[in-house]
């Protein structure tokens, strides 16, 4: 164990900790700390990583990469590294015509809104200016990203400093009184009279597939497409946010094509690389793409740049990666495994304290309640994340929770018997965290 020091942890409520797992190196899904002990990785390194720890197929193209060149700047200059990459990219997603690099989600959303914003000024439309989106949607951590995707619980102590967007209300199944399906047809609507009476809406934007870290609310069957084809109706732009539902997370490599919908912008991130080095990556269509062309004087070219753009390790990790998901068929192998976890998820619906389970690819999320009647979110002596977190360590496991819901979240490639012991140990943990609860 580290004992507190001078780092300051993200989303952590720092008096609740004396110390910290002091993590050494990575053994295939496992991580290992300072003291031996071993912890399945069931969050897959904050939903990252693909084929768990140290895979040396990765591990090789870093290190052959680095004996080139480490980092080489994409202004004025390009790699080889960042050219394939992008080849790559653009062919597996339809529509797409240029990618522009970043270095985490957040960026690779900002870099879709400027986008988007310039987009309408280069065409001369300059009122568009504004965003639509779903409410308890997430995009990021800056002020930008957390104007558009306002999740309350993360981002209600800087409602100030944000600029106005028009949200749509928008509640996981779990959470809507009444008929479902009324509910979903009752925002279509709202978004389609909100389209028609606000022209100067620049773009929808949403999570594809589904909205994660604002609660986890997986769309049902054509939500996602009806709302795309309702921006092509009204003018709009359509951007999609697939950092944390793309590559796999979900059970399609592209999760736009699977949902049936094609976006003007779409940013990837995360498992891009495997979650071996930071990257992300924004992509828009030609149409997108050629109204900054211009002459120079004009001042039609994408005001945004990065000092890591294009990082040649990072490339080089992502192109490997991708050549793997080609070669193993990794998705199809992941969704088999989907398919076990999915069988295990009765036994946890039965454990007191767990009000609904909401699962799609590799992705479950348990919520928490003290009442299933009242569905009252269940709290403890200290946060959720610590309780779980502490429970979860003494079974061997890596959990980490979005308030009172508990994230199963593992890498892409976990074998059945490994996910067997994510199941079993989150089972124990949630039944000793919930008698102790009461």
């Amino acid at each position: 164990m580290r004992q507190r020091s001078f780092v300051w942890h993200p989303y952590t409520q720092m008096s609740e900790w004396d110390s910290f797992p002091e993590i050494v190196r990575g053994d295939g899904f496992w991580l290992v700390d300072s003291n031996g002990n071993r912890y399945l990785d069931g969050v897959a390194s904050m939903w990252c990583n693909v084929w768990g720890h140290s895979k040396k197929e990765l591990v090789s193209a870093i290190s052959t990469q680095s004996k080139k060149i480490v980092h080489s700047s994409l202004f004025n200059l390009t790699n080889d590294q960042a050219e394939t990459l992008a080849e790559r990219l653009v062919s597996v997603s339809p529509g797409m015509s240029r990618v522009f690099y970043s270095d985490n989600g957040s960026t690779a959303m900002e870099i879709a809104f400027k986008a988007a914003i310039q987009y309408w000024q280069n065409i001369g439309q300059k009122d568009k200016t504004t965003f639509m989106t779903l409410q308890n949607g997430y995009h990021g951590d800056t002020f930008g990203t957390m104007s558009v995707g306002f999740v309350p619980a993360f981002f209600a102590k800087f409602r100030k400093n944000l600029y106005k967007t028009v949200q749509i209300p928008f509640e996981n199944s779990y959470r809507v009184r009444g008929d479902y399906d009324d509910y979903l047809s009752q925002t279509l609507e709202n978004i389609e009279r909100q389209l028609s009476k606000n022209n100067n809406i620049a773009a929808f934007v949403m999570e594809s597939g589904a909205q994660i870290a604002g609660g986890v609310n997986i769309y049902q069957k054509n939500f996602q497409s009806k709302i795309g084809r309702m921006c092509k109706k009204h003018g709009v732009l359509f951007i999609l946010d697939e950092i944390a539902t793309g590559f796999g997370r979900l059970g399609s490599l592209v999760e736009y094509v699977a949902q049936g919908s094609r976006p003007d912008i779409v940013a990837f991130g995360k498992m891009l690389t495997a979650g071996y080095l930071p990257m992300a990556a924004t992509l828009v269509t030609k149409k997108i793409y050629d109204s900054f062309l211009s002459d120079y004087y004009n001042m039609k070219h994408l005001y945004h740049g990065h000092t890591f753009t294009g990082n040649t390790l990072a490339c080089a990790v992502a192109n490997r990666n991708l050549e793997m998901y080609k070669k193993t068929g990794i998705i199809s192998k992941a969704n088999k495994t989907t398919r076990h976890l999915g069988s295990r998820l009765g036994e946890v619906a039965a454990l007191d304290g767990v009000g609904d389970i909401r699962h799609k690819g590799m992705l479950v999320a348990i919520e928490l309640v003290s009442d299933k009647a009242k569905k009252t979110p269940m709290s403890f002596t200290k946060s959720a994340n610590k309780t779980v977190f502490d429970e979860a360590r003494r079974h061997g496991l890596y959990l980490r929770t979005l308030g009172n819901i508990v994230m199963l979240v593992p890498p892409l490639a976990i074998s059945e018997k490994e996910a067997d012991f994510l199941m079993d140990g989150t089972i124990k943990t949630i039944r000793n965290v919930v008698r102790r609860a009461r």
